[in-house]
């Protein structure tokens, strides 16, 4: 009976140990499966947090960049509208100066060609215009007037515009003949180089077509004083205006 008993405790402890060597290698394996979930776990919490930060890093980059990328974009536009600003003020400046280029080409052209007039008329002419004019320091009759004009190249004076009036007035003391005369055909009055008359500069009351000074007042003097015409007759002595192309 007793041998029957021991054998019967020996056959426990030994299903004792069986039982417990068959459920360590699975609690191993438990643990071993958890520590690889956890560590897993681990990884993504780590893999989150770094795509956070990434994200954050990527957003205030972008942010940054922006800011940069506008006040560049301002800079720029801001150096091309003063480029653009600076290159029409040097375009008008340019036309300016072409301009004054041509002013002053044009009156030294001016000046040359006053300087080989001056040089080639004698001394007594003077100039207005594109005309040349004497005015001659003795008198004679109309028709001694015109014949000393003509010995000079020239013919009595022609006038055909207020300024040349006003101009020719200048320079006389009284009276002085002009190339307007009613000679001819018809009685009409006509300057002497043909063309009809119409400026005039007639005083109060003329022309007359009296007779005096033993001729009828086919000829015309100017009057200084009040820078009019008067029409007298072509024997009268007075001074007398020539002209010419200058």
């Amino acid at each position: 009976m007793e041998e029957i008993y021991v054998t019967d405790e020996y056959d426990d402890c030994a299903d004792l140990r069986a039982s417990q060597n068959q459920r360590g290698p699975r609690s191993s394996e438990r643990r071993f499966h958890g520590s690889v979930v956890l560590c897993l776990g681990l990884l993504t919490v780590l893999l989150l947090v770094g795509l956070i930060g990434l994200g954050v890093h990527y957003h205030v980059s972008a942010q940054r960049s922006a800011a940069e990328l506008s006040s560049i974009k301002a800079n720029l536009t801001e150096r091309l509208q003063a480029s653009d600003n600076k290159s029409s003020s040097l375009t008008e400046e340019r036309d300016l100066l072409n301009a004054r280029i041509t002013e002053m080409t044009q009156e030294l052209e001016r000046l040359q060609s006053l300087s080989k007039l001056l040089k080639t008329y004698p001394e007594g002419w003077k100039m207005f215009k594109d005309r040349s004019y004497l005015f001659s320091t003795e008198s004679g009759t109309w028709d001694k007037a015109r014949e000393d004009c003509r010995n000079r190249g020239a013919d009595l004076a022609v006038i055909n515009s207020d300024e040349e009036q006003t101009f020719v007035s200048k320079f006389y003391k009284t009276y002085a003949w002009i190339g307007l005369t009613k000679r001819g055909e018809e009685g009409t009055w006509k300057w002497i180089d043909g063309t009809p008359l119409t400026l005039t500069y007639w005083a109060t009351g003329q022309p007359s077509n009296g007779s005096q000074d033993g001729g009828e007042e086919d000829c015309v003097h100017t009057i200084k004083f009040d820078n009019t015409w008067n029409d007298r007759s072509c024997k009268l002595s007075l001074p007398w205006v020539c002209e010419k192309t200058a």
